[in-house]
């Protein structure tokens, strides 16, 4: 605020009602400052656990001076409730057994002939016998696969007036990518360790040098793009999975991406995640894209669909509401981190913001003990259960929350978390709509955490190319995992039938959710 020095009063009174309210602003500002100081230290130094701590624990925490690595954690349920714990079997102590699968090799130690003679005079007899197991390791051995292909010719036909004699040969077989030197096996393991184990192309190639195998990282680039482009069928079945139904989970982040038309090197990119399909064999949807704009979603989605999308609040995927037949779900586990935010922010020397804070993690708590009570029934009973239960919550809440907005300052961590949840709220309860649906937009989240992983690893993409196919790889393998398949057997088995496949529903039975187990173990072997 500022204040022009020729148009100050002369009463003294007056001077002071001036102070006084540039006082009020200033020190609310200070605040708020004071606020975000706290959240960044935290954010830097403190805890990633969005657990909440006790009220003992928190005069422990790291900006009180003492370490708070030993702070009792509480779950998300209010520390006034009591709690019945189901009673269990402690496990044993120690190591566990290494896996019966494994190839055992028995080394055997005897006495010497001599040893088993006793003073006695007699000949020691075996009773029995101790037995441990050390755990060995083999490095990687390597094979060359030599594909021979028999050539046959008609020896009547020579010295004949022809074309030449009858030369047939044996069809070559059929490849991922023809006249490479890249086997099923080889480019599963490179695809695996790149988009599973955050295994960068550089150190990969490190690693077979050290075999004495020579294969740079360009070539293992080009691999990557050619399986892309050569499954690009795959990943047109597994956008119409999607666009089927009933729900789809958003999320985005950034990425780094080299050479884009038109574009610096250092303007950020983003990669998407689409999760949808049916609720028990999910897929997964990686998109690369320059911008984060709205208009990515709905065009992935396409206008014609009609279900749940479910997000957290970033205004992009407001035009997505917009269509027709799409009911929006908000995301409470982003509601509930700007309130946690004014607890790590706060300190214990505000204890006004604390206990607003609290208060509303405790609405959620409660919220997230409906969701836990309801786990193992079906939907149609979910529904139900959630009808009765948890709206009540959401009412009380809601409440509460209309009563805090007009007394607290709008710009301050508390204020901003009350103004997102209130804004939010049409979304964040039409999760009741629908016993398959979840409070929190979680599912995608954790499917964009193992692309953040490897982004930490190898920091951008060479070319918008290489990105595009980087978000196929990564659908391939997350959709993988999210149905129980091991990433490295189904993408072995995928690129051993997938040069043989050519019909749209050929293609479709290669996707995670329709590959038997079964038949990922022969293909192993």
């Amino acid at each position: 605020m500022i204040v022009d020095l020729e148009s100050l009063p002369n009463d003294a009174a007056q001077l002071k009602q001036i102070i006084a309210s540039l006082n009020s602003t200033y020190q609310e500002k200070i605040n708020y400052l004071e606020d975000q100081i706290r959240l960044l230290q935290n954010e830097i130094f403190g805890r990633k656990s969005e657990k909440r701590l006790t009220a003992d624990t928190l005069q422990r925490s790291l900006f009180d001076e003492v370490d708070g690595a030993d702070a009792e954690i509480v779950d998300t349920a209010s520390a006034d409730e009591s709690i019945e714990i189901a009673p269990h079997k402690r496990r044993k102590a120690g190591r566990k057994p290494l896996p019966e699968d494994l190839p055992r090799i028995e080394v055997i130690h005897d006495l010497d002939e001599s040893e088993k003679q006793c003073a006695c005079g007699c000949q020691l007899s075996r009773i029995g016998e101790e037995a441990c197991e050390k755990l060995d390791i083999v490095p990687a051995r390597m094979q060359v696969i030599r594909h021979i292909r028999y050539k046959y010719a008609c020896k009547g036909c020579e010295g004949v007036d022809s074309d030449g004699p009858t030369v047939l040969i044996a069809p070559a077989p059929k490849q991922l990518i023809p006249k490479s030197m890249a086997t099923a096996g080889l480019l599963a393991h490179i695809l695996t360790a790149k988009f599973e184990d955050a295994l960068p192309f550089y150190r990969q190639s490190k690693q077979f040098e050290r075999l004495g195998i020579d294969l740079p990282r360009a070539t293992m680039c080009n691999w990557a793009r050619q399986v892309a482009e050569n499954a690009a069928p795959l990943s047109e079945a597994m956008h119409r999975l999607i666009r089927e139904g009933p729900i789809v989970n958003i999320d985005e982040t950034t990425v780094q991406v080299l050479d884009e038309p038109g574009r610096s090197d250092t303007q950020q990119s983003f990669m998407w995640v689409f999760r949808g399909g049916e609720p028990d064999t999910p897929v997964l949807c990686y998109q690369y894209h320059p911008t984060r704009s709205g208009s990515v979603p709905c065009d992935y989605l396409g206008s014609n669909y009609k279900g749940f999308v479910q997000t957290d609040g970033y205004n992009g995927y407001n035009a997505l509401g917009r269509q027709t037949g799409v009911t929006m779900v908000g995301c409470w586990a982003h509601a509930r981190r700007k309130f946690h935010d004014v607890l790590k922010a706060a300190g214990k020397k505000t204890p006004k913001k604390r206990l607003a804070a609290d208060e509303a993690l405790d609405f959620v708590a409660r919220i997230y003990k409906v969701e836990g009570d309801a786990k193992a029934l079906s939907v149609d009973q979910r529904y139900e259960y959630r009808l009765e239960n948890a709206r009540p919550v959401l009412d009380q809440f809601k409440q509460w929350l209309d009563e805090m907005a007009p007394r607290t300052p709008p710009k301050g961590l508390l204020g901003k978390a009350i103004s997102y949840t209130l804004n939010q709220w049409p979304r964040l309860i039409a999760y009741l709509k629908d016993g398959r649906l979840r409070p929190d937009n979680n599912l995608a989240e954790n499917a964009i955490r193992p692309f953040v992983v490897g982004r930490k690893n190898w920091l951008f993409s060479g070319s918008p190319e290489g990105a595009a196919a980087s978000a196929f790889l990564y659908s391939l393998i997350e959709t993988a995992k999210a149905n129980g398949l091991k990433p490295y057997a189904y993408l072995r088995y995928l690129f051993d039938k997938l040069p043989l496949a050519s019909t749209e529903e050929e293609y479709r039975l290669l996707l995670p959710p329709f590959v038997d187990k079964a038949d990922l173990l022969h293909a192993d072997a």
